[in-house]
């Protein structure tokens, strides 16, 4: 089964790309066409369409009369033209045509003589010249309405008072004006009436004439929405449609996301396991994840609901998580065995709660500064690389030259995270992260965007055991209790990166480099360099308990690029992506890289394996890899520990294809190459001899369903194959591991 999947993807890889190139049909097995089509226009001297007119379509080879089905109806007879002028038939034989066009009220016209090949159409236009004995009908235009700012509309418009001594006759009575938002799209006719129903004006006049057509009793009009306060295709009041005062609009999203997950992952057989006598190292590998979030956004904001930035609005994201976890193994989900291998948790949370205000418009088009303080999301690159969370924060932002610049300056005090939904809790960790970014459209090629970045971590000491017990916080390596005291951890670093997003004449393309430079000052895994002296705190001349001052220095870096090229219903992609890595663990600079809080949409993202799940190495209390993240950074957890910059780093080569199988159906075919940069570091927490560089082949095929063409309803699906290489075997195992996942979203 391993072999024939890999060479199933190796196939559709390599082959899908040679079959695009030749010069058949695009679409696979699709036959040649035998027919052709012939579509007529009918027009009068001022190029107006004429409806009704008789066109008569002769097949000159077989000497018989075209007839054509008219619109709203299958019922075939002499073509007539529609309300704008225009009459087509479809599947005509190759061979001579004539045509010829009658119009009451107009000359004849001439006889045209054309050729129909296969699978072509041909195109005619007839310019019919009036004999003044028939009048071209027109609908009255109504007069304007009366020009009157948004922000002064009245609800109603006052009398004019009499003038004293005026004796001329009296004016109409002023009618009430209607607010701007309560008037309708225009009465749009799409579909035309049968033929012998249709007037004699043109179509554009036609769609927009009142009543027209006449849609008889127990005929249901096609045109004719019916409206509800739950839809949220058509304008809506509870969609920021119309205000709800004033100019001032409510928006309510609700969102149900769901997760369902089967994976294959190794796991110890410890003491308590399930099975006590089995002679087995690894218990059951097989393991079943549910995560399912209820969340309801809801925003108040006051301006002009489209194009110019909002005054002043206000979000509050109440979101309700459920998980399950079914680890087929006991002392997984909780320390004591007794607990058992499954697990119900539930946790409430706050994501957002902000104000934004707009501070000062800078020009007239559209140039702005606001500022938004509250818990609030915030993605400081692209692709989610660095820091990608939802915080308590302030935030300066906006745009410059007509939108062509837009920058941010945020502040985030972080929030201890629920363990095991990943949610907010209302307990501050002593983390603090600054973030200055600049955007550029534009730049030297349209549609090309690139972005400079700089962020700080600053993360205090601090100790934190997680909802089930395990300890998080200082990672639980080397010498953790010491001198009558945990040692704990704090990290300083900066964050230097250049980004781009955009597209090459043809080719997109993305990238992204970040250099981390900073201290450490007491990283348990490096042992060996450090002296016995403190980080002093703030103000304070002594040095805090328990953690080291002479630091050591951190020098990582991290590079991606993606390659994409669209041709038809085919996205070609090719990536790599970088992360340097620790060669010497024990020297007095740090060079692995991690990030702060990341969620990268990369290298497959959803449809990798190893990107989706978490990789735990047994007995040592840290992960090699985080769920939803890319860098093997040897955390004891992505969103309660703290960034570790002694790891193996990685290389990732990634190579996958997007085929659009129908407008509502995507296909995924994603493959990763994995391997490590450096391996010392996990040869020095393991305590065993060398470990290959060599990781694994990550494969995975999927798809992508939106039924309504739109993302109020987004099916996703995956099916996962990890084939193991010697790296990977020395760490864990050399069994190959399968996954399939299943996430489910909703939203009104």
């Amino acid at each position: 089964m391993t072999r024939s999947l890999l060479a199933t993807l190796v196939c559709v890889l390599c082959g899908v790309p040679l079959a695009a190139q030749e010069n058949v049909p695009r679409i696979p097995r699709q036959a040649a066409p035998t027919t052709g089509a012939l579509v007529v226009f009918v027009q009068n001297d001022q190029r107006q369409g004429l409806g009704g007119a008789d066109v008569a379509i002769q097949d000159l080879d077989r000497n018989t009369k075209i007839q054509v089905a008219m619109p709203g109806s299958n019922v075939k007879g002499e073509p007539l033209t529609t309300g704008d002028g225009v009459v087509r038939a479809n599947d005509l034989q190759p061979g001579r045509y004539s045509v010829h066009v009658t119009f009451e009220g107009f000359q004849p016209s001439q006889t045209f003589n054309l050729v129909i090949r296969a699978g072509e159409l041909a195109d005619l236009t007839v310019t019919l010249t009036s004999t003044g004995e028939r009048q071209l009908l027109r609908p009255s235009i109504p007069p304007p309405e009366p020009q009157v700012t948004y922000r002064t509309i009245p609800d109603e418009l006052p009398a004019s008072p009499p003038v004293p001594g005026d004796q001329s006759t009296p004016s109409e009575p002023v009618v009430a004006a209607k607010s701007r938002w309560l008037y309708d799209f225009p009465d749009y006719h799409r579909y035309t009436p049968l033929g012998d129903a249709v007037p004699n004006f043109s179509v554009d006049e036609a769609m927009y004439k009142p009543g027209w057509p006449n849609y008889t009793d127990g005929v249901k009009n096609p045109n004719k929405i019916d409206k509800h306060f739950f839809d949220p295709f058509n304008r809506n009041k509870l969609k920021g449609d119309f205000p709800v005062f004033g100019q001032t609009f409510l928006n309510i999203n609700l969102i149900s996301d769901t997760f369902n997950q089967v994976t294959q992952l190794p796991v110890p057989s410890l003491l308590g396991s399930q099975r006590p006598q089995s002679q087995y190292f690894f218990g059951k590998f097989t393991q079943y994840d549910l995560i399912q979030n209820f969340e309801m956004q809801l925003t108040l904001f006051h301006g002009d609901a489209a194009f110019k930035p909002v005054d002043w609005q206000v979000r509050v994201t109440p979101d309700v998580n459920l998980n399950y976890i079914d680890a087929q193994e006991n002392g997984i989900v909780n320390p004591n065995v007794l607990k058992g291998d499954t697990r119900l948790d539930s946790h409430p949370s706050l994501q957002e709660a902000f104000f934004e205000y707009k501070i000062h418009d800078l020009s007239d088009n559209y140039d702005f500064v606001s500022i938004r303080a509250g818990i609030q999301i915030f993605n400081s690159d692209f692709r989610g690389f660095i820091f990608f969370t939802s915080e308590p924060g302030a935030r300066i932002f906006g745009n410059l030259g007509s939108n062509k610049y837009q920058y941010n300056a945020a502040y985030f005090a972080m929030l201890e995270k629920d363990t095991n939904s990943g949610l907010n809790t209302f307990d501050y960790r002593k983390q603090q992260v600054f973030v200055a970014n600049l955007y550029k459209q534009d730049f030297f090629f349209p549609g090309f965007t690139v972005q400079g970045s700089y962020l700080f971590n600053k993360d205090d000491p601090s100790l934190k055991y997680n909802t089930d017990n395990f300890l998080v916080r200082p990672s639980p390596i080397g010498t953790v209790y010491a001198n009558g005291q945990i040692q704990r951890d704090a990290i300083r670093a900066h964050y230097i990166g250049l980004n781009t997003d955009g597209h090459i004449h043809r080719i997109n393309v993305e990238s992204s480099f970040y250099q981390v430079l900073g201290k450490d000052y007491n990283n348990n895994l490096a042992q060996g360099s450090t002296s016995s002296s403190f980080l002093p705190p703030r103000g304070s001349s002594s040095c805090a308990t328990g953690v080291q001052c002479s630091p050591r220095n951190i020098n990582a870096q991290m590079g991606a690029l993606e390659l994409s090229l669209d041709r038809d219903w085919i996205r070609y992609r090719v990536s790599a992506f970088y992360a340097s890595g620790a060669k010497r663990p024990n020297s007095h600079v740090e060079r692995g890289f991690d990030s702060i809080l990341d969620n990268p949409n990369f290298a497959g993202g959803f449809f990798s394996f190893w990107i989706r799940d978490g990789i735990r190495l047994l007995g040592s209390g840290v992960g090699l890899t985080q769920g939803n993240s890319l860098v093997p950074d040897l955390r004891t957890s992505k969103d309660e520990g703290q960034s570790n910059f002694v790891n193996p780093g990685i290389f990732i080569y990634n190579a996958a294809t997007d085929v659009k199988i129908t407008q509502k159906l995507r296909g995924v075919i994603n493959v990763n190459f994995v391997r490590f940069a450096q391996t010392q570091s996990l040869v020095d927490l393991l305590q065993q001899g060398s470990i290959h560089h060599g990781v694994g082949l990550d494969n995975g095929i999927g798809l992508v369903y939106r039924p309504f063409l739109s993302d109020n309803m987004v099916v996703m699906g995956v099916i996962n194959e990890f084939l193991p290489w010697r790296g990977f075997e020395d760490l864990l195992t050399g069994r190959t591991l399968f996954a399939a996942a299943v996430n489910v979203r909703f939203r009104f």
